[in-house]
């Protein structure tokens, strides 16, 4: 019997990883993002985390699928079409693979994410 290892959500133990966007992607604003990763499964496509975005919009073209569920801000996620949908703060949503469009962060936002790449 393989034991149980359980990965709490918990930043003491977690370093931070800033970094702003590159600017081919870049619409509005330079926002710095934050980055806690939490968990990665041994085969690299399973991880879990914590993101952080200050204000600005950017392009964004999803290869992996993507459960969030924010803690804090808005923001504003608009696809190819051009249908927006706005989620705030205690909202869950999934972002499936292919997904293209932008993701425009209204007011500072930070996600609980878990990520599959297939």
């Amino acid at each position: 019997m393989i034991p149980i290892s359980l990965h709490k959500f918990d930043h003491s133990g977690v370093a931070a990883e800033e970094y702003t966007l590159p600017r081919e992607k870049l619409i509005a604003g330079n926002p710095k993002q934050t980055l806690w990763p939490h968990y990665t499964d041994a085969s690299g496509k399973f991880s879990t985390g914590v993101w952080q975005s200050e204000v600005g919009k950017w392009r964004i073209h999803y290869t992996e699928e993507e459960y969030c569920q924010l803690q804090q801000g808005t923001s504003v996620i608009t696809d190819e079409q051009g249908h927006a949908v706005t989620v705030t703060a205690g909202e869950s949503f999934v972002i499936p693979a292919g997904f293209v469009g932008t993701w425009e962060v209204v007011e500072l936002t930070r996600k609980i994410y878990v990520v599959y790449q297939a």
